[in-house]
C-alpha cells in the first residue's frame, strides 16, 4: 500500500465521523473540497450525499483503514472477531452483548451508526435501540 500523506492520515477520523470520503485529486468534483498541503493538492473530501453509501468505502480504502480502525465497519469487524463469528448469527443474548460493546467503543458516536449496526446484527434498528435502553 503507498505511503499516506501526513493531511490525510490526520484529516480521517472526521473525515468517518462526518460519514464522508477522501478522494484522490484526480477523482475530485466541483463539489469537493480540497486538501492542498504546500500548494499541492493532496486528495478531497467528498460529503455525503442522501442515499449513497460508498462514501465510507473510499475512505477507509485510501486513508489505509479498512478492517481494522475504520470507524463503525471497523468496530464490527473486532466484535466479531471477539464473539467468534459473523454478528448476525449470534444468539439473542451475544447481539445484546455486541451492542454494549460497540457502545462502549464509541460506535454510535457516527452518524447512522445505529442502521449499520442494525443491519450487521440482522435486526432493526429499534431492536437496537432497545438493548442500548436496556443497558441504561
Amino acid at each position: 500500500m503507498p505511503e499516506q500523506h501526513p493531511l490525510v492520515e490526520a484529516i480521517t477520523p472526521l473525515v468517518e465521523r462526518l460519514n464522508a470520503e477522501v478522494v484522490a485529486p484526480g477523482d475530485a468534483r466541483a463539489d469537493d473540497i480540497p486538501l492542498v498541503w504546500e500548494g499541492k493538492p493532496v486528495a478531497a473530501v467528498r460529503l455525503p450525499t442522501a442515499g449513497t453509501g460508498e462514501a465510507r468505502e473510499t475512505s477507509a480504502s485510501l486513508a489505509g483503514t479498512a478492517g481494522g480502525s475504520g470507524g463503525v465497519q471497523g468496530l464490527l469487524t473486532e466484535v466479531a472477531d471477539e464473539l467468534g463469528g459473523p454478528l448476525d448469527q449470534l444468539s439473542r443474548h451475544d447481539k445484546q452483548q455486541a451492542v454494549l460493546m460497540l457502545e462502549a467503543r464509541g460506535a454510535f458516536e457516527f452518524r447512522k451508526s445505529a442502521e449499520i449496526v442494525a443491519e450487521a446484527l440482522g435486526v432493526t434498528r429499534f431492536t437496537v435501540y432497545n438493548y442500548l435502553n436496556r443497558a441504561r
